[in-house]
């Protein structure tokens, strides 16, 4: 099928965007096969970018947007697209700075007084005990056990690699590898490693980036031309009402 090759795509995975309202319904011959029009490849290309960009359930909302709804809220759809790239960017320097200082920071003179709980770490951090308890579970931030209840302990270093966590999972840094590169922290302490995961994280941001900069082009091929004309332009001759 010309269209799956051009797209990129499956011809099945072209039937399923179609069964899904993602491609409008495809002209049939009289023996039932399925005629598909430039209309299609662009809809198939926009998915495709789209679900690098924004996901694939929210890319399959934005393309069915374009058969269903006024073209407003296509853009509009775009355009929240977009605003959370920015965000999770924003959110990715703010990540880069705080991880650089909390692994730059000396830990000295460590006492039996500088351990603390889990509900005064998760008030420090702003977050919830659960959340502490979930990435001890997941090897992220690993406690000590308090002898004779065996309640979570939390000693200076393992309340930085709780600070760096919390700043790598805010920028978006999934679970599975978050935990390999706190393993390889806590093998060789320093910011190496964790420059080194924020900068795929900075790699992906840019991928999904240009993936929605080309979804955009695409769906541009398929929204109906604006009416509002430039300010300070008037339309033209042909536009004008004769008296």
């Amino acid at each position: 099928m010309d269209v799956a090759r051009r797209a990129g795509c499956s011809v099945q995975q072209i039937r399923n965007l179609e069964r899904d309202g993602v491609l409008p319904p495809a002209t049939r011959t009289a023996i039932g096969y399925r005629i598909y029009t430039e209309v299609h490849l662009q809809c198939a290309l926009a998915y495709r970018e789209l679900a690098v960009a924004a996901g694939p359930v929210e890319a399959k909302r934005i393309v069915r947007s374009v058969h269903t709804c006024p073209a407003s809220t296509t853009v509009a759809l775009l355009d929240a697209a977009h605003a959370r790239l920015h965000t999770e960017r924003a959110e990715l320097a703010l990540a880069k700075k705080a991880a650089a200082v909390i692994s730059a920071e000396p830990i000295e003179d460590v006492r039996a007084s500088d351990w603390i709980g889990v509900a005064e770490l998760a008030a420090a951090l702003g977050i919830r005990s659960s959340t502490l308890r979930h990435w001890d579970t997941e090897g992220l931030v690993i406690p000590d056990r308090n002898a004779p209840t065996g309640a979570r302990r939390y000693s200076p270093s393992q309340v930085r690699d709780a600070r760096i966590v919390h700043q790598l999972r805010k920028a978006g840094y999934r679970i599975a590898p978050l935990r390999a590169v706190m393993a390889q922290l806590r093998r060789a302490r320093g910011s190496g490693d964790i420059d080194a995961a924020l900068a795929i994280r900075d790699e992906t941001l840019t991928t999904r980036s240009r993936a929605l900069v080309d979804a955009t082009a695409a769906l541009a091929r398929l929204l109906p031309p604006s009416d509002v004309s430039p300010r300070g332009t008037a339309p033209p001759p042909e536009s004008r009402s004769r008296r």
